[in-house]
């Protein structure tokens, strides 16, 4: 079925087109483009909303857990009136009233190992947006089986990092963290530093879709937002990864 793009939808999603390698043909892609996002909390709020503004076609957004006051600082598509309620169902709700031309599908439910597959399937892109690592992990050795392109971006206070995983293209997550960091139940985060790096994961997502071949592939980029401070650094797949390597 041959994409097209309304006269609304050119007006809508012209300033854009007008990035150069962009044009009408991204657009399409965009909007033939499935993106899942893992997570609908600080990371996933920001990145859901920057995604559907820019019209992707179909956004699926996972999630388990209710809205409660302490998520206010940071998970910005849950409001006052949203507590209590489901986090993936409340953000489509607003998602749909920024964005009619997109099909935005809410999921209830705990991503694991017997899932994930399904979870994923047909996805242009996978987006990180978990807060704890196990889950990361299965999401990332799915993503290299399917061979989807998966997008990480971790957080903590005012420090965060992101990395854009391409299997076969470059490390994957457990290429550059072989052991899996110690979970933390309840640790600080300032709302803009999730914001921040949702962004630049939206970023990284949409040049995937229209075609942009520099990303963060086998580098990682780490902010330290107390002294301002950004560092890339260049990240090898391992050649004993028990995810990547085999076969």
């Amino acid at each position: 079925m041959e994409i097209t793009l309304s006269n609304l939808e050119l007006e809508r999603y012209d300033r854009q087109m007008l990035i150069s390698g962009w044009k009408e043909e991204g657009q399409k892609k965009l909007k033939s483009a499935k993106v899942v996002v893992m997570g609908a909390g600080g990371l996933g709020c920001p990145a859901s909303l920057y995604l559907a503004a820019a019209g992707v076609g179909k956004l699926i957004i996972i999630d388990k857990d209710k809205f409660e006051l302490n998520n206010l600082n940071r998970q910005i598509l849950g409001w006052q009136k949203d507590i209590g309620r489901f986090k993936s169902v409340a953000a489509a709700e607003k998602l749909k009233e920024l964005n009619s031309y997109i099909e935005i599908t809410p999921l209830i439910l705990e991503i694991k190992e017997d899932n994930i597959h399904e979870l994923i399937k047909n996805a242009s892109v996978v987006v990180d947006a978990m807060d704890n690592w196990r889950t990361r992990f299965i999401i990332n050795k799915a993503c290299i089986e399917k061979e989807i392109p998966f997008v990480h971006a971790g957080i903590f206070g005012l420090y965060g990092q992101l990395t854009t995983i391409i299997p076969s293209k470059g490390p994957c997550l457990r290429c550059i963290i072989p052991k899996t960091p110690k979970e933390v139940a309840t640790f600080p985060v300032l709302g803009a530093t999730p914001a921040f790096f949702a962004t630049l994961q939206v970023m990284e997502t949409l040049k995937l879709i229209v075609g942009f071949e520099k990303t963060l592939t086998g580098r990682m980029l780490v902010f330290d937002g107390k002294y301002m401070d950004f560092l890339i650094i260049n990240v090898e797949k391992r050649l004993e990864c028990p995810i990547c390597s085999i076969g």
